[in-house]
């Protein structure tokens, strides 16, 4: 219930500060006279696509305390606290940002996290399983490779590559919607009439193509991004530390049968790789084991 309150909260904040936006811009209105106004329908859509875009992003650690139940470390209680906090600031200064928040959240799976809105206000959060079951220098790995997340900035630049997409995506689908609306009207007076039936199916009916199409972009940046920050978990604390985190990473989704929501949409491979996030934890380790990422693996990260 916390999810999808704080999910809700978060949409209707992009909808006031959207609508707000838009009034004093005065762009709501891009269909007048039978004729659609592209300037004014892309300012719409910008303004709907990077206001939830960035949103999401400024309240993204926010979000992630609740969400995630992550419990910060202000005052290290033993010693794995402090290793963990003196840890993270080692590598933060060896990456060259401010020390980031760091966190512990209440869950089995081996899982570490990086978010915020600037590579100097970030969190940096793993889960107890992972602290519980890596090895000390296989820990640092993992928060070497989300400390590289920080220090790329990536996730400024996907909120902006998604921004993007959003805007492109509503502006194409209005004009797909535009287009059938005006066919199905004929001979009717354009003019008189606004926005028929048509205009509102085929504009939903395509954002969702578009959608689909559009995930794959930001899917493969995703991908991108993980083989530069393994990269940064090598070369921030010590490549052979990063490549045994993810060799255990595979054994133990390896014993963890995949849900059945997964194995629908076939993300395990053929097609579903071209919306997954990550890419195959095998490949990670052999681009790794190369030494660097190379033009190969990243095209692969694309593919």
């Amino acid at each position: 219930m916390l999810r999808i309150g704080l999910f809700l909260l978060t949409n209707l904040a992009i909808m006031i500060v959207a609508g707000i936006v838009i009034n004093l811009l005065g762009v709501g209105k891009f269909i007048s006279h039978g004729q659609l106004n592209l300037q004014s329908l892309f300012i719409f859509c910008a303004v709907f696509g990077f206001t939830g875009s960035f949103i999401s992003l400024f309240i993204s650690k926010w979000m992630a305390k609740r969400s995630m139940g992550v419990e910060l470390i202000e005052n290290p209680r033993n010693a794995d606290e402090r290793w963990l906090v003196d840890t993270v600031a080692d590598l933060a200064q060896k990456a060259g940002i401010k020390m980031p928040e760091v966190g512990i959240f209440p869950a089995q799976e081996s899982n570490a996290f990086a978010t915020g809105w600037n590579r100097n206000d970030a969190l940096v959060a793993v889960s107890l399983g992972l602290l519980q079951r890596f090895e000390r220098d296989e820990v640092r790995a993992v928060l070497a490779h989300e400390i590289g997340h920080v220090a790329n900035g990536d996730m400024v630049t996907l909120s902006l590559i998604q921004g993007i997409v959003n805007t492109f995506v509503m502006f194409f689908a209005r004009i797909v919607g535009f287009a059938i609306d005006r066919a199905l009207q004929g001979n009717r007076d354009s003019e008189s009439s606004g926005p028929g039936i048509g205009y509102y199916v085929g504009s939903f009916v395509a954002e969702i193509v578009f959608g689909i199409l559009a995930s794959m972009i930001v899917a493969a940046f995703s991908r991108y991004r993980e083989y530069r920050a393994d990269e940064a978990g090598a070369n921030l604390a010590d490549r052979n530390a990063m490549i045994r985190a993810l060799q255990r990473l595979q054994v133990e989704s390896g014993q963890t049968s995949m849900p059945a929501s997964m194995q629908a949409f076939g993300i395990s491979g053929g097609m579903g790789r071209l919306f997954a996030s990550h890419p195959p934890l095998e490949d990670r380790i052999q681009a790794l084991r190369n030494g660097h990422n190379s033009p190969d693996s990243l095209r692969q990260s694309l593919s």
